[in-house]
C-alpha cells in the first residue's frame, strides 16, 4: 500500500494546503485516502483524548472526521507538549533510545493504512524537526518505507528571500531514492521566470524532480478581520458583523494624509494600522473601503469615526501596543497564519490541481 510523506524545508511552508489539496484530488480520482500526522506540535484536548490541531483540521477537510479509524490518538500517536520536551531533554522520556516512539508511529500507520489505496503522512516543522526524539522526517520516511510498500516523500520549499536549493540537494541524498519530488511554493511573480527557467531545470538535472511551482496567491496569505483581532489581542468596537472580511496586507498610517492616500490607492485588502488620535488618516482609510482599522496605543476614535465605520461597515480594532510592535506582529501573522477556513481550503485545492504534476506523483507512488 503506497504512502506519501508531505514535509518541508521549514515551518509554515504550506504542508496543510498541499496535503488537503492532494487528498481531495486523489479522492476525486476514486482513491481511498488515509491520513496521519505522526508528531503533533499543536496539542489540543478532545473528548477522544489528546490530539493535534492541524491534524483535526485536515481530517475534517478530507471528510475523515466520521471515520472511526481516524481518532486523534491514531492520527497523531506522538503529541509534543512542554512536559514531553522536558522529559526528552533530561533523559526521562521512554522510547527514544529503544525505538519505542517510532514503533508507536509504525503501529498507528499500519492501522490507518488498512483498506486504503494511499496514506498521506504530514510532517511537523521542517524535515529535521524532532531529531532530539528520533522522530525527524528523514528517519520517519526511512522507517515507514521499510516493509510498508512504496513510500515516498514530497518536500515543500517555500520562497522567502530565496529558495533552499542546497537543502533540497542534501535531502535528495539523505532520502536515498525515496524522494518523489519537491514543490516550490509561494513564488512571487517577479521570480517565476527565474525559478521555472533556471532553478527547476538545475534541480531536475541533479535528480530532484520538481513536481510543481506554485505562484504566490494573496488569498493564501490572508486572514479575516475577526482572526486578526484575536491574534493581536485586540477588541472589535464597531461593524462587528463584518469581521469576516479578508486582510491580505497592511499599511502603516503614520505619514501625512497626502502621502498616505498615494500609498493607500495601491494597496488592496490592506488593514490600516494607525494611532487612535489620527482621525484624518482614519477617515481617509474608511472612505477608501479598507477591510479594517487597527488603532494602536489603546486610544479610541472620536464619534465621527465610529459613526462612519458603522455606516461603511468597516470594523475598528483597538490594541494596546504601539504602532511598530503591531506592525511586526501583523507581518508575522500574514506570513505564518495557518489555513483554517473554507475559502482557503478551496483555493488551495485549486492551486494544487492546477500547478502540481499529479500524474508524475502518481507514477512515483505506483498508483
Amino acid at each position: 500500500m503506497p504512502g506519501l510523506y508531505i514535509g518541508s524545508t521549514s515551518g509554515y511552508s504550506g504542508k496543510n494546503t498541499i496535503t488537503v489539496g492532494l487528498g481531495q484530488a486523489f479522492q476525486k480520482a476514486g482513491l481511498r485516502i488515509g491520513y496521519m500526522k505522526p508528531v503533533g506540535a499543536m496539542p489540543v484536548e478532545t473528548p477522544a483524548g489528546l490530539g493535534d490541531e492541524d491534524a483535526l483540521f485536515v481530517r475534517a477537510a478530507l471528510g475523515l472526521d466520521e471515520d472511526p479509524a481516524h481518532t486523534p490518538g491514531a492520527m497523531t500517536p506522538v503529541v509534543v507538549t512542554h512536559d514531553f520536551k522536558m522529559d526528552a531533554f533530561e533523559g526521562r522520556l521512554a522510547g527514544i533510545h529503544d525505538g519505542g516512539l517510532m514503533a508507536q508511529v509504525q503501529a498507528a500507520y499500519q492501522g490507518l493504512a488498512a483498506g486504503r489505496d494511499l496514506m498521506l503522512v504530514a510532517g511537523s516543522g521542517s524535515m529535521y524537526s524532532g531529531k532530539y526524539s528520533g522522530l525527524d522526517a528523514v528517519s520517519l520516511v526511512k522507517t515507514l518505507g521499510t516493509g510498508n510498500g512504496t513510500f515516498r516523500a514530497l518536500v515543500i520549499d517555500r520562497f522567502e528571500k530565496e529558495l533552499n536549493y542546497d537543502l533540497l540537494l542534501m535531502l535528495g541524498e539523505q532520502l536515498e531514492g525515496q524522494l518523489a519530488g519537491v514543490v516550490l511554493n509561494d513564488v512571487p511573480p517577479a521570480f517565476l521566470e527565474e525559478v521555472a527557467g533556471h532553478l527547476a531545470p538545475f534541480l531536475e538535472s541533479r535528480g530532484i524532480p520538481v513536481l510543481g511551482i506554485l505562484p504566490r496567491d494573496p488569498l493564501m496569505g490572508s486572514i479575516t478581520v475577526g482572526d486578526l483581532a484575536a491574534r493581536l489581542g485586540g477588541k472589535v468596537i464597531s461593524a462587528h458583523h463584518r469581521t469576516d472580511r479578508v486582510v491580505s496586507q497592511f499599511l502603516i498610517g503614520t505619514m501625512q494624509v497626502e502621502n498616505f492616500m498615494l500609498h493607500f490607492r495601491k494597496k488592496k485588502n490592506a488593514a490600516v494600522i494607525v494611532g487612535g488620535d489620527r482621525s484624518d488618516v482614519q477617515l481617509v482609510a474608511l472612505e477608501g473601503d479598507c477591510p479594517c482599522l487597527v488603532l494602536t496605543g489603546n486610544l479610541y476614535p472620536n464619534d465621527v469615526i465610529l459613526t462612519r465605520s458603522e455606516v461603511l461597515e468597516t470594523s475598528i480594532i483597538i490594541v494596546r501596543e504601539d504602532t511598530f510592535t503591531v506592525a511586526k506582529k501583523m507581518e508575522n501573522l500574514l506570513t505564518r497564519h495557518k489555513m483554517r477556513d473554507a475559502v482557503k481550503v478551496r483555493q488551495g485545492a485549486e492551486l494544487v490541481a492546477k500547478y502540481l504534476r499529479l500524474d508524475a506523483l502518481r507514477a512515483s507512488l505506483g498508483i
